[in-house]
């Protein structure tokens, strides 16, 4: 293994080695070597003796790409009583993370150069993952006046977006799709016509009804998703369907693609799991924005993730304080954490029940997020970067929101039995979360065997 890398006493300097996992597309047994980052050999596992600085034995788990989530709220800068980007980034190496897009509904709103590097150099200071900055559409995320878009992307933005809010404006939208266009990135649209969603607080429908609880009708979403493929057919810019939730939204995207618009979407965990029905007793926890839908729609969402409408899934990760979750429901705002429960609700969601094969649901988690905004790829081929996740998609266990990395409990999912999870995340080449299965030998105990590379 390794051949041409330097030994100091018999020893691979600098160099990780991954032993005995299997490749998430071929399902081979492989061992993987990474220096300095990057992954500098992969061959079929063999036996010989070699020792390294770090041996990491996989034992048969799955290994892949590290996961990319396009749609995470971080809320920094100021609103560090939710999360920061220390906790949130932990929580999304937790989740076998090793990218995520952050939105810019913060406090203030990243709306100038000045707060996307702010927001790229508190990353690299306290980050356990990539993190790309997503900057506003309109200036304080009012919809009254365009960002500095080109000044923006050039400081680093990945994507523009005012979610948390819709733009309501054709006008607006229309503009800012012309202008985002030369730069090649998407706007992010939050769909929320909110003329129809009025004071509402979750779905429309019998269950609102029965809780008195005033509802949001779905088309509150679909016609802004419709208006946004009009006006994507208009500019030919770039849009990228933010957590679709309901069956119109969905045939509104398959509309798109028919005419060969550059538009894309997602949607995320909550929306293929649950229905309305999850509020339950007033449940502040299944309180979200798109709300759960009706069973309809929720059948909807897996028949668009199965058949190719969907090109990536998302989080939507909003965490919040646990006083501002306790409140009624009416009061209580919305949003619910994913991070640390999107592997396993995909495999126990989509996987388990034979809607997709395992390495579909990574590939909606890694190549196709990375191809919706742009990002490099990666891979476990040499000269990529060691941006990995060691994933056991047999694993069961039970949610413990107490247990979260993130500074968010707010998830429905709490006490779920669920599958799959993430036993170790490396980016550049880093450990940034380990399972205490997980054996990692250093130094002078790395003297097992590995592949022969």
């Amino acid at each position: 293994m390794v051949r041409g890398l330097a030994r100091e006493g018999g020893r691979v300097s600098g160099v990780t080695i991954l032993q005995g996992a299997r490749h998430w597309k071929s399902g081979a047994t492989i061992d993987v070597a990474m220096r300095d980052g990057a992954i500098v050999e992969v061959r079929p596992s063999q036996s010989a003796e070699i020792k390294s600085d770090t041996l990491i034995e996989a034992a048969g788990r799955v290994l892949a790409p590290g996961l990319v989530d396009l749609h995470v709220h971080l809320r920094e800068p100021g609103q560090t009583s939710k999360e920061s980007i220390a906790t949130g980034t932990r929580a999304a190496a937790a989740g076998g993370f090793t990218a995520v897009a952050c939105m810019p509904n913060t406090n203030p709103v990243v709306d100038n150069v000045a707060w996307v590097r702010w927001v790229l150099e508190r990353a690299a200071e306290s980050g356990h993952c990539r993190v790309h900055p997503i900057a506003v559409v309109t200036l304080g995320q009012k919809g009254e006046q365009l960002a500095e878009m080109h000044a923006l992307a050039a400081a680093g933005a990945v994507a523009f977006s005012d979610d948390g809010r819709p733009v309501m404006s054709a006008a607006i939208m229309r503009r800012a799709l012309e202008y985002s266009r030369p730069l090649g990135l998407p706007i992010v649209c939050h769909e929320e016509d909110l003329t129809l969603k009025g004071d509402g607080h979750m779905n429309e429908g019998a269950v609102a009804t029965r809780l008195g609880i005033r509802g949001i009708p779905s088309q509150a979403e679909s016609v802004m998703a419709w208006r946004d493929v009009d006006l994507a057919a208009l500019t030919r810019g770039r849009v990228h369907l933010a957590h679709l939730s309901c069956a119109s939204s969905f045939e509104a995207l398959r509309h798109a693609r028919r005419r060969g618009l550059n538009v894309t979407g997602e949607t995320c965990p909550h929306y293929w799991m649950l229905t309305e029905e999850a509020v339950g007793d007033y449940d502040t926890h299944a309180k979200m924005n798109p709300p759960l839908r009706a069973e309809h729609d929720r059948l909807a969402t897996i028949e668009a993730i199965v058949d190719g409408t969907i090109d990536c899934l998302t989080t939507d990760h909003a965490p919040h304080t646990f006083e501002e979750k306790r409140q009624t429901f009416d009061a209580a705002p919305f949003g619910i954490v994913g991070l640390e429960t999107a592997i396993a609700l995909t495999v126990t969601g989509l996987v388990e029940p034979g809607h997709l094969s395992l390495a579909r649901a990574i590939e909606l988690w890694t190549d196709a997020p990375r191809r919706v905004f742009g990002l490099p790829q990666v891979s476990l081929e040499v000269g990529s970067p060691a941006d990995l996740v060691l994933l056991e998609p047999e694993e069961r266990w039970t949610v413990e929101p107490a247990a979260f990395y993130s500074k968010g409990r707010n998830t429905p999912f709490g006490g779920m039995q669920v599958r799959g999870r993430a036993a170790l995340t490396m980016c550049g080449g880093r450990i940034t979360h380990a399972l205490p299965a997980v054996v990692i030998r250093r130094g002078a105990e790395t003297g097992a065997a590995v592949g022969a590379m």
